[in-house]
């Protein structure tokens, strides 16, 4: 077994003050709140849920696969049937099939007759527990779009810079429809 040193990352908060070479704490909250934006840029662009959290959705109970929403799905925790109304239905773990496939997809089915119409699959996802479990050039393209905001909060100009999409191509992940 193979030992390894953790080094203690800096919070994103630390390491874009650090980039805007800005040492008082009077800009913290607007600062907060441009890394916020700056991930949920970034979780659009790439097509995936950056912080691993809970997510609860409802499907049309069907023998065909069916794809969950969320992704990278990191565990199909639990399904529950519920019929038309809304109330639910006992499913026996016999009566419906999950899967999550080396992409991360999550995937859900039904395998034996059921009264249920609609499965609610609680699941969770994303690529790291937390942003220092995220990959450098993520992190990084974060740090630069909310770099990016703070310049140009006063100005007109929105469009992303090209640095940052560069950064996050490699973990794009588009469905074709």
């Amino acid at each position: 077994m193979v030992e390894q040193d953790v080094v203690a990352m800096a919070s994103p908060l630390e390491v874009l003050k650090a980039y805007l070479r800005i040492e008082s704490g009077d800009e913290d909250g607007l600062l907060a709140g441009l890394l916020r934006s700056a991930e949920g840029v970034c979780e659009a662009f790439v097509g995936q849920w950056l912080i691993e959290r809970q997510a609860r959705e409802t499907v049309i109970a069907a023998r065909e696969w069916t794809r969950l929403s969320a992704r990278p799905v990191v565990a199909i925790e639990a399904v529950e049937g519920l019929d038309a109304a809304g109330g639910a239905v006992a499913l026996s773990v016999e009566s419906y099939a999950i899967d999550i496939d080396g992409a991360g997809d999550g995937w859900v089915r039904v395998i034996a007759p059921t009264d249920a119409t609609h499965l609610r699959v609680s699941y969770r996802a994303g690529m790291a527990a937390d942003m220092n479990g995220l990959p450098e050039a993520v992190r990084q393209g974060i740090v630069r779009l909310a770099a990016d905001y703070h310049a140009t909060r006063t100005g007109d100009d929105a469009a992303m810079p090209a640095v940052v999409t560069a950064l996050w191509r490699p973990w794009r992940r588009m469905r074709l429809a």
